[in-house]
């Protein structure tokens, strides 16, 4: 089945082009489309198997980032987001729309229950620097899959994260959920700033769903889709645009297994 994603757009969201363009460049297709489209009319999204919530400032992140944005879809499409995740379909969110999936619920369990938030970085300023990944291995996270370490791009000002209690760390532990962390040189895990940005619980850059069909993270894949992107490409650094990888498994997943469109 081919791959055909939603990217939204409106409200301050900034990066639909460079999503769209990852999908594209990964083999799938991509549409884009306003959030007021998809809230008046909800058959929109059945027309797709991937839902991409962008990054960016979704109204201008007043209250607290994405609390609007994650307010505005879970009271309008409720119902409707959660059909389409148990219909195998996969969801996306970067940074802003990290930001959303956890105010509003569906990570790190579909269920419209607030379990963890992205609150102002320990820096006290906005954080715009090229970090490293690493992936973790047992995560059932579709799209992380075969990725070791990736650099990527993080510009936020709210990417802390959070879990609301200790269970709810222990059981992000335990069920493999911490898709991917921050880490210093050599790989190294649970790193002091800069390496982990914004001062995340044990480093945490994103984390999936028990079905590892819904990603949320705030490095920016979409933005290495090219090697000019890596500031250190003319080292010979990024070759390939390794953010794609992140798309490429997603287009492959649905492909082979996909949810239905």
């Amino acid at each position: 089945m081919k791959a055909r994603a939603l990217v939204l757009n409106g409200y301050g969201i900034n990066c639909p082009y460079e999503t769209a363009y990852a999908v594209r460049a990964s083999g799938g297709e991509a549409e884009i489309r306003h959030v007021s489209e998809l809230i008046s009319d909800k058959s929109l999204l059945y027309k797709y198997n991937f839902l991409i919530l962008p990054g960016g400032f979704s109204f201008g992140d007043d209250i607290s980032s994405a609390r609007v944005l994650a307010n505005r879809l879970r009271f309008n499409l409720g119902f409707d987001l959660l059909r389409f995740v148990n219909d195998g379909k996969l969801v996306l969110g970067i940074c802003n729309g990290f930001q959303a999936l956890v105010k509003m619920g569906l990570l790190p369990e579909p269920d419209y229950v607030q379990r963890t938030t992205l609150t102002h970085n320990q820096s006290g300023k906005f954080e715009d620097r090229w970090i490293t990944l690493k992936m973790n291995a047992e995560s059932p996270c579709v799209f992380t899959r075969g990725i070791g370490t990736l650099e990527l791009p993080v510009r936020h000002g709210e990417g802390r994260f959070i879990p609301a209690t200790k269970e709810v760390l222990e059981s992000l532990q335990k069920e493999n959920l911490i898709a991917c962390r921050y880490a210093g040189p050599g790989g190294k895990e649970n790193p002091g700033y800069p390496y982990n940005p914004n001062g995340s619980v044990m480093g945490i850059a994103g984390i999936c769903d028990r079905s590892g069909r819904v990603f949320g993270l705030m490095p920016h894949p979409e933005a290495y889709n090219h090697r000019t992107n890596n500031p250190k490409w003319t080292r010979g650094v990024g070759e390939t645009g390794r953010g794609l990888e992140v798309f490429r498994n997603a287009v492959r997943y649905l492909e082979e297994k996909g949810g239905r469109a």
